[in-house]
């Protein structure tokens, strides 16, 4: 059983040891962290579980990102202790930021990730949105939170600010 909320300020050390555990410290080399310089993640959507001795387990966080006059959420990154692995962490912590996403009017989340891990939770891969060099557009994936909300939304992907 893991209790889920959503990160403070004084989750940050920590959620930041867990990624660098998870994806090693040069993870802030890859592209998509480009997007996230000097950006604050969406609050709400920025999640941690912790289970039952209060360790931390897993992290979430969303930021926001334009894609022309548009705006998406960028997911990621999304980690889970390896320790805990296996245990279904993962997904329930991108479908509960999906659902709270929704709920506070998103239309729209995109990743850079394994379409065979993410389609499950409805993420199809976007031919039209240009992630930042050298991200493989075969990764680049989006989920639709309204009907047609990625219709007709195309270009580079650029920080936002919202």
């Amino acid at each position: 059983m893991f209790h889920i909320t959503q990160e403070t300020a004084a989750d940050w050390w920590e959620v930041e040891a867990l990624y660098d555990l998870c994806f090693a410290p040069g993870r802030t080399a890859l592209s998509s962290y480009r997007l996230r310089e000097s950006v604050d993640p969406v609050r709400e959507l920025s999640l941690i579980a912790r289970d039952p001795d209060h360790i931390l387990a897993g992290a979430i966080r969303h930021w926001p990102v334009r894609i022309g006059n548009d705006y998406a959420l960028l997911l990621g990154p999304v980690a889970v202790h390896p320790t805990r692995q296996g245990e279904g962490l993962g997904g329930l912590l991108i479908r509960e930021s999906i659902q709270i996403a929704s709920a506070i009017g998103w239309e729209r989340i995109l990743l850079v990730g394994d379409a065979p891990y993410y389609s499950r939770f409805g993420f199809q891969k976007l031919s039209d949105v240009i992630m930042p060099h050298p991200t493989n557009p075969d990764r680049v994936l989006g989920l639709a939170l309204r009907e047609n909300a990625w219709v007709e939304i195309k270009g580079p992907v650029e920080k936002s600010e919202i």
